[in-house]
């Protein structure tokens, strides 16, 4: 079983987007997948997931679908305690899913004691980011004078202290990726200013760049009724047009970017 968790500390950055997409993803390329969401209050993806389910139901068709568990917060009084029934929790969680083949995490925007035991335990750890300063302040600390990075954010020393854990225990290390999401087509001194910016900071703390998704209505639209872009048919009005033909294939390139094992994205 490989572990990918979406991770980042910032809300509205498309995570739940881009796992819905993946988990397609696997799942059409003859992979068995379970999907853990640990925004306990949101729910976005297992909302995602009740939408595709309600559009099969209407529409009388499969669509490919994980396996999904759903965690609960504890409500112990004792802080301590109340992390260990999670830990106990998320462990159970990780034990009933180990017969598939990957099991994707969506976190929340926030820290929480299950978004912590997620990182610990990532194979893969996409970090999806809308294109700009904004977002990459969850990344590090820049000087608003020069530009320069003082250092790394919170949550950046968080993974780090994830990956040194998975290196003391002898475990493959962790596959980081940073994928720049909300791509605009003009050359602006913002954009400029980002891929800058990442492509330092990547040689400083170790995560990879990939392609995101660029800024479409599409991705947006098709969460009502539980579809990616991969459902997409020639059939379909949706999938003709020009800008959601471009959109499939950058949700193919970003799938072929992180190099999973055994995984292929057809045409």
């Amino acid at each position: 079983m490989r572990l990918i968790v979406m991770g980042n500390e910032k809300g509205g950055s498309g995570k739940s987007t881009t796992a819905m997409h993946l988990i397609t993803a696997l799942v059409r390329a003859g992979h068995s997948v379970g999907a853990l969401d640990l925004d306990l209050r949101q729910k976005s993806l297992f909302r995602y997931l009740d939408n595709r389910q309600d559009y099969m139901r209407r529409h009388g068709i499969q669509l490919p679908m994980p396996r999904r568990l759903l965690l609960e917060a504890s409500t112990l009084d004792s802080r301590a305690e109340a992390e260990a029934e999670e830990e106990s929790r998320f462990a159970a969680a990780l034990v009933e899913l180990a017969g598939a083949d990957y099991v994707v995490v969506d976190c929340p925007g926030s820290y929480s004691t299950y978004s912590r035991l997620a990182h610990a335990r990532a194979d893969t750890l996409i970090t999806p980011m809308n294109d700009s300063l904004v977002d990459f302040d969850m990344l590090a600390r820049l000087d608003p004078a020069s530009g320069a990075i003082r250092g790394p954010s919170v949550y950046s020393e968080m993974v780090w202290k994830a990956r040194q854990a998975r290196a003391a225990s002898g475990r493959r290390p962790m596959d980081w990726v940073v994928l720049r999401n909300r791509m605009t087509m003009l050359d602006a001194r913002n954009k400029r200013r980002v891929a800058s910016a990442l492509d330092e900071l990547a040689r400083r703390i170790g995560f990879r760049l990939i392609p995101g998704f660029s800024e479409r209505v599409v991705f947006r639209e098709l969460f009502l009724s539980g579809l990616t872009l991969l459902d997409l048919r020639e059939a379909d009005p949706q999938a003709m047009s020009m800008s959601n033909i471009a959109a499939r294939q950058e949700v193919r390139d970003l799938v072929r970017a992180l190099e999973l094992p055994a995984v292929s994205v057809a045409a």
